[in-house]
């Protein structure tokens, strides 16, 4: 039987090596896009699965080439944590809360990160899952402003006004961190592209400036804090005299765009203003915040080293607790009727890797997240004045700023957390992956680019 072929046609299989291997990553963050919920309370959802199979799919990826998968630092760097987590699973309440614990730690913060670390090859790949975090801010932020002009979203002072995207009532962060990794990536696109990609630079900075109304409506004061942070953190980074520049213009536009909310200006002043009183006037939810705090300290003082262990801080809440903790938050609106939420966590990462894996756990979690910022920044020095690479740059560190920001008010918790293992996947992407980004020497030839698992550890 004779085989008869198209000239020119590529067999499937080499079609199929020519596409990005960062393909699987783009489809986590794609899932994120559609109206489902986590499968359980704090669950994992098909964004969550999608990323297991991504795990997996890097996995066979390195049998198949036989490479060296991580360079020594990598591994050092992002296997830190599992120190504390193997102490803290031991000493769980039960089995099954320790593998579930060490399972979705290791998810976030080792898994999905050293995957997205292998799967970058470059400053394209890299360019491309940062556009499509805008893309997924925009999605989500057009819903929520929708909600909060049709009145259908989450219930907020006895109106359902709070915009929450597709992650409905039970999540109220979620719209709000989403809406804050595009904003940030899309300050990061436009503040470091060169003079030759004027295009990005213009698409980015509206994608940014419009990025400001949803997340303005989400009322979530936490990501404000950790927006504004990081966007003054990039623009030092940028450049002085752009910084001034560039604050002057956003300035003036958050005056004209809050003006024009009307009775949506009066809220935004009231949270804006909740801001400064949370020390002299709290409302409940700070005064809750401020109760489990103090809760997840006792359990540390109890268990300075190791903690009381995976999931552990539900259990032993009410044992450290003031009375002044209340018996959970309502939530309500965005399709939803009432639900009484009860507090398991103290919505601080710090206190609560403290409270459950002690000392141990937040020397090794800390640990690697300043060292990775450490390396991110020296990286960004380097090639400041070239300006090549220099928007990855702004978006890598601009990323981890922000959430090393946003862990002072947020835990890890709901579909939209695996977004922050990519996060820190892009993040070690960029500080630890030897991908060509320094400024050469005059007379000198450009190096070689080493894929981008082999780490640059100088």
């Amino acid at each position: 039987m004779t085989q008869v072929t198209q000239a020119g046609a590529a067999p499937l299989p080499s079609r199929l090596r020519e596409l990005p291997p960062v393909l699987p990553v783009l489809a986590v963050i794609a899932l994120l896009a559609l109206p489902l919920g986590p499968g359980g309370e704090g669950g994992a959802g098909p964004a969550d699965a999608v990323s297991a199979l991504v795990v997996l799919y890097c996995a066979l990826r390195l049998v198949r080439e036989r490479r060296r998968p991580l360079s020594r630092v990598a591994v050092v760097l992002l296997g830190l944590p599992v120190i504390g987590l193997a102490v803290a699973a031991t000493g769980a309440s039960s089995p099954g809360a320790g593998l579930g614990g060490l399972g979705r730690y290791l998810q976030i913060f080792v898994l999905v990160p050293a995957a997205v670390l292998l799967l970058v090859r470059g400053r394209t790949d890299f360019r491309l899952l940062a556009w499509a975090f805008v893309g997924l801010a925009g999605w989500q932020g057009a819903i929520g402003v929708h909600q909060f002009l049709t009145g259908t979203g989450a219930s907020y002072q006895g109106e359902e006004i709070r915009a929450v995207g597709t992650f409905g009532a039970q999540d109220v962060m979620g719209m709000a961190t989403v809406v804050s990794f595009g904003l940030v990536c899309a300050v990061g696109l436009a503040l470091g592209a060169g003079r030759t990609a004027v295009r990005q630079r213009v698409v980015a900075a509206v994608c940014a400036l419009a990025l400001l109304v949803p997340l303005a409506l989400s009322f979530s004061r936490g990501a404000w804090i950790a927006t504004v942070v990081t966007i003054v953190v990039q623009l030092l980074l940028a450049g002085l005299r752009r910084a001034l520049k560039v604050g002057a213009v956003v300035a003036a536009l958050g005056v004209i765009l809050v003006g024009g909310f009307g009775v949506g200006s009066a809220m935004l002043q009231e949270r804006v203003d909740s801001i400064t009183q949370v020390a002299d006037a709290p409302d409940q939810s700070v005064t809750d915040r401020y109760t489990m705090w103090a809760a997840a300290v006792g359990m540390w003082r109890e268990h300075p080293l190791t903690g009381v262990g995976l999931k552990g801080f539900p259990e032993h809440r009410d044992a450290h607790a003031s009375l002044a903790l209340s018996a959970g938050s309502d939530t309500e609106g965005a399709g939803t009727g009432f639900v009484r939420q009860p507090l398991l966590s103290p919505h601080n990462m710090y206190l609560l890797v403290l409270a459950e894996q002690g000392l141990i756990g937040l020397l090794a979690l800390a640990g690697g997240w300043l060292a990775l910022l450490v390396c991110g920044l020296r990286r960004l020095l380097r090639v400041r004045h070239s300006g090549r690479g220099l928007d990855c740059a702004l978006v890598a560190c601009g990323l981890l700023v922000w959430q090393l920001t946003d862990f002072a008010y947020a835990d890890i918790g709901g579909p939209s957390t695996v977004l922050t293992a990519v996060c820190f996947g892009l993040v070690a992407w960029w500080a630890l992956a030897s991908h060509g980004t320094e400024a050469t020497p005059a007379g000198r030839a450009a190096p070689v680019p080493e894929p981008a698992g082999k780490a640059a550890a100088r």
